[in-house]
């Protein structure tokens, strides 16, 4: 059984690991961490970081399908899957993921710079540990956009000055609910199920029953609450009446707190990969489910119009800042993976695959 698997009673949340693929959980000098492993020890180090409500058993089927010289390592984050439940410092940005990972590295005694991959929030995430210390690649997997999640417009200028419209206060409080009383149903549109196949995938595409299963029961180890998922929150008096408070993780990819445009200036320049699904529901050019696309749909009722609260053009914000990396000397490779929706290497694995392993090995 996996580590912390005894908190989770009446649900079978540890099925076997696939062949190739190990699980251990180590004490580094900041918490504790859980993560699946394959390969050698003294392999190649890549390191695959998962995005918010998830963990990383969400990598662990392209892992044993990475050529035998990498050792590839897929962490639970911290208040995600098995690893300690601590408190996240939202005014920190992800700065306390890139820490965490950047300690997990250490207590592995990983000496080389690691190849980085960093899905949806994480991106962000990489992106900071890029900026604080060596890396050999990073790999954005439908990344966070660089000037954070909600309330900005195209330029990554805030909406309004407390940044109202993102943070804690903006995720559906059914979602939240759910996922503390552990709801493996399918019995309402906000039960975990049901939004992992809307939001995740493809709308084609639908995951094995027993590989759902396990998708869903490694969501549903979520902490919840104010200092996790999604975080606290403060009311303001612009719309939508809410602003980001100083916890958690929704605050923590709040543009008060979330920008990775900083990667623009490294030196020297790691190489880019960003894999893209075209029809990404969660970072996209009016996202359904940012504020300022609800508001113009009329879901969030009172929407002071696009000259105030325009929907947040995320994608295009994506773009520009590696059309930028790349003018200032990086090599960045873009691959939109048509149809696709959040999780390419899901719901595209084996062409996301495919793609990776060249970029990995080309570098």
């Amino acid at each position: 059984m996996l580590a912390g698997a005894d908190e989770h009673p009446g649900m079978d949340i540890s099925p076997a690991l696939l062949p190739g693929v190990r699980s251990a959980t180590v004490d580094t000098d900041r918490i504790r961490m859980h993560h699946l492993e394959s390969g050698p020890a003294d392999g190649t180090p890549v390191v695959m970081v998962h995005g918010n409500l998830s963990t990383g058993r969400f990598f662990e089927h392209l892992m044993p399908e990475l050529p035998p010289h990498y050792r590839v390592i897929a962490p639970d984050m911290r208040c995600f899957g098995d690893s300690e439940a601590a408190p996240l410092d939202a005014t920190r940005g992800l700065a306390d993921w890139a820490d965490d990972v950047f300690a997990l590295v250490r207590a592995l005694e990983i000496d080389e710079p690691p190849h980085l991959v960093g899905w949806s929030t994480a991106g962000a995430a990489i992106a900071r540990y890029a900026m604080d210390r060596p890396v050999a690649s990073l790999t954005f997997l439908d990344p966070v956009a660089p000037y954070g999640y909600g309330g900005v417009r195209a330029d990554g200028t805030p909406c309004f000055p407390d940044f109202a419209g993102s943070g804690g206060g903006t995720v559906n409080p059914e979602v939240v609910e759910r996922i503390a009383a552990g709801d493996a149903s399918a019995d309402s549109p906000f039960s975990i199920r049901n939004v992992l196949n809307a939001f995740y995938f493809a709308p084609t595409h639908r995951e094995p029953p027993e590989r759902e299963d396990l998708l869903v029961a490694e969501i549903l180890k979520t902490v919840t609450g104010d200092t996790n998922y999604p975080g606290d929150s403060v009311a303001s008096p612009n719309w939508p009446g809410t602003a980001p408070g100083t916890t958690g993780i929704i605050n923590a990819l709040s543009p008060r707190y979330c920008d990775w445009t900083g990667i623009v200036d490294l030196e020297p320049k790691p190489p880019v990969l960003w894999t893209h699904g075209s029809a990404d529901l969660v970072v996209a050019d009016g996202s359904p489910l940012e504020m300022g696309t609800l508001g113009a749909t009329g879901a969030v009722p009172g929407w002071p119009g696009p000259d105030v609260f325009p929907p947040q053009p995320m994608v295009s914000q994506i773009r520009e800042v590696l059309e930028r990396y790349a003018a200032a000397g990086g090599l960045v490779r873009t691959e939109i993976f048509d149809g696709s929706g959040h999780s390419p290497h899901l719901d595209a694995r084996e062409k996301w695959l495919a793609v990776f392993t060249e970029f990995l090995t080309s570098i």
